[in-house]
C-alpha cells in the first residue's frame, strides 16, 4: 500500500543539483613567466577565444614532474582572468599545493574529470594493414563552413563546433575549431582542430602543406617538413597517447 504525506516546500528557492562545464588547464610548471609566454603566444592574438569560461586547474601533472613545487596561486588567477577565463576550482594537487590553491579562492575539486588524450592502439600485423579511415563528407549541421578562399592574416575559429573550408586556406591564414576541420582544398596555412582540448578530434586536408598543425595543444610547425608521403596530398592528422606521451600521427588519404 502506497502512502502520500504532504509536504512544505520553501516559496523563494529551491536546491537542484547541478553540471557546470568546465575548461581545464593541466599546469606542468609553476614559472608562471614562462607561462604568461606561451599564453601569449597560443592566445595573444585571439583575445576573444575564450569567452568567460569557467575552469578547474589540475595539479596532476606538476605533481608527476616536480611535487615539490608550489605555484603562486594569486599571480595564476590574474594571468588566467587576463585570457577572459575564470578560475573556480583546482585538483590533483599535494596536500601544500591544495592548500595554497584554496587560500588563493579556489575550491577543491577532486571528482572534476579531465579529458585525456585517447590511448594508442596496438600496431597493425604487417600481414594485414589497416586502411585509414576517410574524412566525413557530410557535415554536422552545426558545423561552420567557409566557402571562400582564406588569405594571410584572416582567421576563422569555430566555436564548440566543426569547421569546413572548401576554398584554399593560404599562407598566413588560421583555421581553428573546437571539434574537427575539414579543408576541401589545399591546407597551407595554420590548422588547430580540438582547441579546447578536445583529443578526438582530426584535421583533413585533400592538399595537406600546412605551416602548422595542432590538436588539443599538440603541434607540429613547417619547421619539421611534412613526409613526402603526405605532403601536398590528401591526409589526415590525429592525436595518439602512447608510452612516450601524445604525438601527431599524419595518415595519407587514398581517393
Amino acid at each position: 500500500m502506497s502512502v502520500a504525506l504532504a509536504g512544505n516546500a520553501p516559496a523563494t528557492f529551491e536546491i537542484k543539483s547541478a553540471q557546470l562545464p568546465l575548461v581545464a588547464l593541466l599546469l606542468k610548471s609553476a614559472d608562471l613567466a614562462r607561462l604568461a609566454e606561451e599564453f601569449a603566444q597560443r592566445f595573444g592574438d585571439m583575445p576573444d577565444f575564450f569567452d568567460h569560461d569557467a575552469l578547474v586547474v589540475d595539479l596532476a601533472p606538476l605533481v608527476a614532474t616536480d611535487p615539490e613545487a608550489l605555484p603562486d596561486f594569486p599571480a595564476l588567477i590574474e594571468l588566467l582572468r587576463q585570457y577572459r577565463l575564470n578560475p573556480l576550482a583546482v585538483r590533483g594537487g599535494n596536500e601544500a599545493q591544495m592548500a595554497a590553491a584554496q587560500a588563493a579562492g579556489l575550491l577543491a575539486a577532486p571528482d572534476a574529470v579531465v579529458q585525456r588524450s585517447v590511448p594508442a592502439p596496438a600496431a597493425p600485423s604487417a600481414a594485414a594493414p589497416v586502411a585509414a579511415p576517410a574524412p566525413a563528407v557530410v557535415a554536422s549541421p552545426s558545423a561552420l563552413v567557409i566557402d571562400r578562399p582564406l588569405r594571410s592574416g584572416q582567421q576563422v575559429y569555430a566555436r564548440g563546433r566543426d569547421l569546413v573550408v572548401l576554398a584554399m586556406v593560404n599562407p598566413g591564414a588560421e583555421v581553428i575549431a573546437d571539434g574537427h576541420i575539414h579543408v576541401y582544398a589545399p591546407l597551407r596555412g595554420k590548422a588547430i582542430a580540438g582547441a579546447r582540448g578536445n583529443a578526438e578530434a582530426r584535421i583533413f586536408a585533400l592538399e595537406m602543406d600546412a605551416e602548422l598543425i595542432s590538436i588539443a595543444g599538440i603541434y607540429r610547425t613547417s619547421e619539421v617538413p611534412l613526409p613526402e608521403a603526405v605532403r601536398q596530398r590528401a591526409a589526415q592528422v590525429r592525436l595518439l597517447s602512447g608510452p612516450d606521451g601524445d604525438k601527431l600521427v599524419i595518415d595519407a588519404l587514398s581517393a
